[in-house]
């Protein structure tokens, strides 16, 4: 059957192999799936969700019954006080500057505890070579970095310096980035937060969720941290919810993120859902299998590329902090050619070529491969990458594991 998709049997006989080896690591996906759909459905139940809460709003939205439950839901499911989930939210990046911008003052600093952090979130910080006018660092806002060694956090170093009590806020971005680190379990950011309360109360923990929703069995907020941010272009989107974004925490941090997204004295009460609620909905009902679907073909692309011979992190039998599965090629040719091999495994503009180019926010050239049903949809298969040594892609998502994993066949055949 798959000689259809243009695969050779030579490849399809590999993934029947790979497919036997990764069975175990499978089952404990779907255990993880079935704890996270108990504390949807839980959530939508304890909140009474109704169908009139899907009816939508235009115009100012004025206290809209639909969005209002919809953040209620969000806040039960993160286990927070309160919720930010709006389609004006354009993207996880906008979520995080509207949540910085909000939480910080001229002279005030931030440290990011996981060293650099993503290229479009330095760009909204000030950290890169290019300064943007509208950056943190042009309004006066102080930046520092703490590096993480072996993959782990440097909590000695950490505690030193929060001891001082002069650093706004914290930000620990979940997963790797374009970085060759690895991304981080629950468990190391539940050990860091406990070390930095010992010695600070007051800091402001914020965490970058993004591709780590549901990838564990608990999030952000129920470890301690103070404030979680995540795109739904992402996991809790499941590829339903066609734009938005998420804050949730503590109330008093939401409702200054609400006035920085709409205005003083304003914050949460206006924001039209513009025919969202079903999408939104139906994503958070959808994401824990659609997650499991999406970690399930980054574990079957670790082991096939493995078996053919370049360079994956994470290994297909490691824990799984995010949805996120590079493979190091060494060269921008062999980068090039999988995306565009990717590209060619995609349900939609399967005939297009992705080249490398210029990209705002980026400092490098990136390619990316994605022909997604909604435009930057990275819970659909979907392959970027920078253009820069050591030329990693950066592959995630898969709305079902089986035509995550024909993609990957795709793009190895292309490879070949």
């Amino acid at each position: 059957m798959l000689q259809k998709l243009g695969i050779d049997k030579e490849i399809e006989e590999l993934s029947k192999q790979v497919e036997k080896e990764i069975e175990p690591k499978f089952k404990e996906i779907e255990q993880i799936a079935e704890q996270n759909s108990i504390k949807v459905l839980q959530a939508l139940q304890e909140c009474n969700l109704q169908e009139m809460h899907l009816n939508s709003s235009t115009g100012y939205g004025i206290d809209e019954a639909g969005r209002n439950k919809i953040e209620e839901i969000y806040a039960n499911v993160f286990k927070a006080e309160d919720a930010l989930v709006r389609a004006q939210l354009i993207s996880g990046t906008h979520a995080l500057s509207i949540t910085l911008g909000a939480l910080l003052r001229p002279n005030e600093t931030m440290i990011s505890i996981t060293g650099e952090p993503y290229d479009t979130l330095q760009t909204v910080i000030g950290c890169g070579n290019e300064v943007s006018k509208s950056s943190l660092k042009s309004y006066g806002i102080k930046y520092e970095q703490i590096e993480l060694i072996e993959n782990d956090f440097d909590i000695k170093t950490i505690q030193e310096r929060l001891s001082k009590k002069d650093v706004k806020l914290i930000e620990i971005q979940r997963s790797r980035g374009y970085s060759t680190r690895e991304s981080l379990t629950i468990e190391k950011i539940e050990k860091v937060i406990k070390a930095i309360r010992e010695v600070n109360e007051e800091v402001i923990i914020m965490v970058d969720n993004c591709y780590g929703e549901f990838v564990q069995d608990r999030e952000p907020i129920e470890i301690g941290a103070d404030i979680a941010v995540g795109s739904l272009m992402k996991n809790l989107g499941a590829g339903i919810a066609t734009s938005g974004a998420y804050i949730v925490g503590r109330r008093e941090i939401i409702e200054l993120c609400a006035e920085r997204l709409t205005a003083p004295g304003i914050g949460k009460e206006i924001g039209p859902s513009l025919g969202q609620n079903t999408n939104f909905i139906k994503g958070l009902f959808f994401a824990p299998q659609v997650v499991a679907s999406s970690v399930k073909t980054a574990v079957f692309a670790s082991r096939i590329l493995e078996r053919v011979g370049y360079n994956v992190e994470p290994k297909f039998d490691v824990k799984r902090a995010d949805i996120v599965q590079t493979i190091k090629f060494g060269s921008e040719e062999k980068l090039v050619k999988f995306c565009q091999g990717i590209q060619k495994g995609s349900p939609i503009d399967s005939n297009v070529i992705p080249f490398p180019s210029e990209m705002g926010g980026y400092e490098d050239k990136v390619i990316m491969a994605a022909g997604t049903f909604t435009e930057g949809s990275t819970i659909e298969l979907s392959c970027d990458g920078p253009i820069r040594e050591p030329y990693i892609a950066y592959m995630q998502g898969g709305l079902t594991y089986d035509y995550g994993k024909f993609g990957i066949l795709k793009a190895i055949q292309e490879m070949k």
